[in-house]
């Protein structure tokens, strides 16, 4: 599930956390990352139980509607197409999903004004009016539907983001993500396949050889910076004047850290591949100068390190 700018994110926020605190262990470090990996996947099972309860909220306005004294032929025989959604009976149905479901202590009914909110917002789509008027009334025909709720009605949902945030601490800037692997489930559902706990490396899932292990890679990522940071972190105020050392206590000094650290301990990895990720990061973690800060630091020091041979590749075009 987890891709290697994911875990370089997760090793980013451990490390600096440990170099805000001042004191924290290795062994801590890495029991921070272990949960917060894991806590992706969480959030993922987290979100796509969401289908039921949204479902839920449209069946309870269709029978408060019919309940009024003087309903309207349209309350009297509503469209029953997205409240009886095939994809909610799936997932319902799903012993598997369930079980760990609550197993978590997962539960939406405690959010009963976040999922009306978001239903009203639904409701008033241009998509959904047109999936509501489609004579289709597929499986797939749903799973394409509640993937554009994924996509449009939760990445900007302050209400959503405080709820995550009060549920986990480590559910911070992982929604974008978790959500973007519920609709691969949907997509999944819609040609036939059935639901299984996704793994939680994309290593994992893939077949062959010569797969290399994303959790060696992220644990001995971390194991790296976290050695290395003295070290390295010195590196970076030896190279700086000026102006620039109002950056040595910034998010800045802890990617190039992490950048040299990986490139001194992955010798398979191309020095670009690692370049281009922690100036990618930068852009979301740091200041608008931090890219070309993070660029241009980083490039002196790997190119210093080499010189040095302490940066060694192997195979050709790597460096």
């Amino acid at each position: 599930m987890l891709n290697r700018r994911i875990l370089r994110i997760k090793a980013f926020k451990v490390l600096y956390s440990s170099v805000l605190a001042g004191n924290m262990s290795l062994a801590d470090a890495e029991s921070q990352l272990e949960l917060s990996c894991e806590a992706a996947r969480d959030l993922y099972i987290y979100m796509l139980g969401i289908i039921s309860p949204l479902t839920k909220i449209a069946k309870d306005r269709i029978e408060a509607a019919k309940a009024k004294f003087n309903p309207t032929e349209e309350e009297r025989n509503p469209n029953m197409k997205f409240a009886e959604n095939a994809l909610a009976k799936l997932i319902d149905a799903d012993e598997d999903f369930q079980k760990l479901f609550k197993k978590k202590k997962f539960d939406w009914s405690q959010y009963d004004l976040l999922l009306k909110k978001v239903m009203t917002s639904v409701a008033s789509k241009d998509y959904f009016a047109e999936y509501m008027a489609s004579p289709d009334t597929s499986l797939a025909e749903d799973c394409k539907l509640f993937t554009r709720i994924f996509e449009e009605e939760f990445v900007d949902s302050e209400e959503l983001e405080m709820i995550l945030e009060d549920k986990s601490l480590y559910w911070n800037d992982d929604l974008a993500y978790s959500l973007t692997w519920c609709c691969k489930t949907l997509n999944g559902f819609a040609k036939g396949e059935g639901w299984s706990l996704l793994p939680l490396y994309q290593s994992e899932m893939l077949k062959g050889e010569g797969v290399e292990s994303d959790k060696y890679f992220v644990r001995k990522l971390l194991q790296s910076s976290f050695a290395g940071y003295e070290r390295y972190s010195a590196m970076v105020s030896e190279s700086v004047s000026g102006w620039e050392k109002e950056r040595l206590f910034s998010t800045d000094v802890v990617l190039i850290v992490m950048g040299l650290a990986e490139a001194a301990s992955f010798p398979t990895i191309p020095v670009k591949v690692t370049m281009n990720e922690y100036v990618e990061i930068s852009k979301f973690y740091g200041t608008p100068k931090s890219r070309a800060f993070v660029n241009g630091l980083l490039d002196k020091l790997i190119q210093q390190l080499v010189n040095e041979g302490q940066i060694k590749k192997e195979g050709k075009g790597l460096l």
